[in-house]
């Protein structure tokens, strides 16, 4: 039985394993795969590493106990061949740990570009969380206002259903 966990990893590493390599989930090796290899043998990425570890808060004591750091591990750490440095994280459905980590990663390291990707068909493919967060409230936009519509074209129709049978009845 292939069981999933809390973050919709399967716990058969073989699925989520290219190249000898385990990733921490299917959509993250399907990126390394279709847009790191990709780039580093067309010269468009000329430096990538995996899983490379920040600090985003170093450990200290406090009333005599240690308090652990706080670390981040990246996805990928990726340089560009325009020279442009870029920290990546897979994204599907960000948690609050994650949220509150972004935002240690933006104050502490504000010179390095961090983005979060994910996957979405219908947003054509490898695009920003924020842009596929984007998509997602514009179609809910469109679909409450088709709704919306279908329900007062309703209401007008039951309306003129009433009206005609008042007015047949006073006849």
């Amino acid at each position: 039985m292939n069981r999933e966990s809390k973050f919709n990893v399967g716990k058969d590493k073989a699925d989520r394993t290219f190249d000898g390599i385990v990733f921490d989930s299917t959509v993250e090796m399907r990126y390394y795969a279709e847009v790191v290899l990709p780039g580093v043998e067309d010269g468009s990425i000329l430096k990538f590493e995996r899983q490379k570890k920040y600090i985003l808060q170093p450990s200290y004591t406090h009333c005599g106990k240690k308090v652990q750091p706080i670390e981040y591990k990246a996805d990928f750490y990726v340089v560009y061949a325009d020279g442009r440095e870029q920290v990546i994280d897979i994204k599907g459905c960000p948690d609050a740990v994650a949220k509150l980590k972004r935002k240690l990663f933006w104050y502490v390291y504000p010179n390095i570009e961090y983005v979060w990707i994910g996957y979405s068909k219908i947003d054509g493919g490898w695009t920003t969380y924020e842009a596929i967060q984007s998509g997602r409230k514009e179609r809910k936009k469109i679909k409450q206002a088709k709704a919306k519509e279908k329900k007062d074209e309703q209401q007008e129709n039951e309306h003129k259903r009433k009206s005609k049978k008042r007015a047949k009845s006073a006849d």
